[in-house]
């Protein structure tokens, strides 16, 4: 056998002594290294997309919770209205009905601000609580 033949041998026993390593326990481990972190990957790119959507209908939530309330504001703001103006038709002079209203208003913020400053905010608290179904 020349030189030659010799290492062209030697190489193709290597090369099948590498696909021998392949097979067996060794293959089966690669296979379950290869699955499991296939399975790692699509579990967190699931979890992203879940993540994704909660965060989106949360988002979603937040908004129309505040356009509700701007249209809230608005229609409070012609009923304040429309009660000065009645208050003052009723007292003759049109300028009594809105300090009639303003009083109410400033009499209301002087009771949550000084005389009961906890009141209102145990209010939203219960509110609040009630509308994420927590119990205390």
């Amino acid at each position: 056998m020349t030189r030659m033949e010799k290492d062209n041998t030697s190489s193709d026993n290597r090369k099948g002594g590498s696909e021998k390593q392949k097979t067996g326990i060794p293959k089966l481990l690669d296979k379950t290294v290869t699955s499991t972190y296939e399975d790692l990957m699509a579990i967190i790119e699931a979890k992203l997309e879940l993540l994704r959507i909660e965060l989106t209908e949360k988002v979603a939530l937040v908004s129309a919770l505040l356009i509700l309330a701007v249209i809230l504001m608005i229609g409070i703001a012609y009923l304040i209205t429309t009660l000065a103006l009645l208050a003052g038709e009723l007292l003759g002079h049109a300028w009594l009905g809105y300090l009639a209203v303003s009083l109410i208003f400033l009499i209301c913020f002087f009771i949550f601000t000084k005389v009961r400053p906890d009141f209102l905010k145990n209010i939203i608290h219960k509110i609040i609580l009630s509308a994420n179904d927590y119990r205390k």
